[in-house]
């Protein structure tokens, strides 16, 4: 294997999350090197050129369509190929269709980089990064899954919202599966280190279990709301792909809610699914414990369960 190019992105797959991620990756100026990959290799040209005619607004970067070849030295590699949710469709009804697409294209990402960190967008995310963590021969630390890093945007999204204070201030996690049986943690929400309960009063609310389930509600049906008005979501996801890239790249230790490989985490092991991990240079390189109440932890251990036995089903 040669040298990886720390400076060298790639994503595969171009629709339109491939696209608007590409788009938020040229934006960071984290890389001077991006190449697109798509089954359809004209889509994968056409996103590459108009991405790159905005370069005179941001950094130099080379940015163009290629083949797994051209990855051979990337450093990251996001992978957001998959059939797309539709509208009335769960994550998990994509599972089969996507677990197949992922078949065809893992075993040739390692057959050219066997050293890069791989970052899992495609849904449904955890099943996808188990599926890419089987098939690739990666080190668990390094294939890894979005998670619930959007969702618990669209949680202190929402918080900011709904306590009116700056969304950067709200500390809160959605843990589980990127999906139906996800868990917002109140447990341990806070507002710069004031319980939540504590800052609701502090702004005139007392309806704390009525508003805790709307709240949890709002940000698990987001993604129903989003494809049922617009088709698909893309955004929200593009920007937390950027975010993940901007730990590993820095080497920040970012503490984010990504789907990785679990080993007895609250009597949790053998899959994947999203508990706050500190990201770096190395990927995974720790999970931090997360106290959860009885009730976060019976419905951690359901999720988990969920997801268990659709990794039964498939493989």
């Amino acid at each position: 294997m040669g040298t990886l190019n720390n400076r060298k992105v790639a994503v595969i797959g171009c629709g339109f999350v491939g696209a608007a991620s590409a788009f938020a990756i040229m934006e960071s100026g984290l890389f001077s090197e991006m190449v697109l990959i798509d089954m359809n290799k004209d889509k994968a040209e056409g996103e590459a050129l108009d991405i790159s005619h905005g370069l005179p607004f941001s950094k130099p970067m080379q940015i163009y369509a290629g083949d797994y070849k051209d990855i051979s030295d990337a450093a990251v590699i996001v992978v957001t190929a998959g059939a797309g949710q539709k509208p009335g469709e769960t994550r998990l009804d994509l599972v089969k269709k996507n677990v197949s697409i992922f078949k065809s294209i893992i075993p040739q990402i390692s057959e050219v980089n066997k050293d890069a960190i791989m970052l899992i967008v495609a849904n449904p995310v955890d099943i996808l990064t188990y599926t890419a963590w089987k098939l690739s021969g990666y080190p668990e630390n390094r294939v890894f899954g979005s998670g619930t890093t959007l969702d618990t945007a669209r949680l202190k999204y929402l918080l900011g919202q709904h306590l009116d204070v700056d969304s950067r201030s709200v500390h809160a996690f959605i843990v589980g599966e990127h999906g139906d049986s996800e868990i917002a943690v109140w447990s341990s929400a806070n507002v710069s280190g004031i319980p939540i309960n504590r800052f609701c009063e502090m702004r005139g609310h007392f309806h704390h279990e009525e508003a805790m389930q709307r709240i949890a509600e709002d940000v698990k049906n987001s993604a129903y709301e989003i494809i049922n008005k617009k088709g698909a979501t893309y955004y929200g996801i593009a920007m937390s792909v950027r975010r993940i890239l901007e730990a590993i790249i820095r080497d920040e230790k970012t503490i984010l809610p990504i789907s990785s490989i679990q080993h007895d985490n609250h009597g949790v092991s053998g899959i994947a699914f999203s508990m706050p991990a500190i990201v770096g240079k190395n990927g995974v390189e720790a999970t931090v414990p997360i106290s959860l109440s009885p009730e976060e932890e019976k419905a951690l251990k359901e999720s988990a369960s969920t997801l268990q036995k659709v990794i039964d089903d498939v493989f």
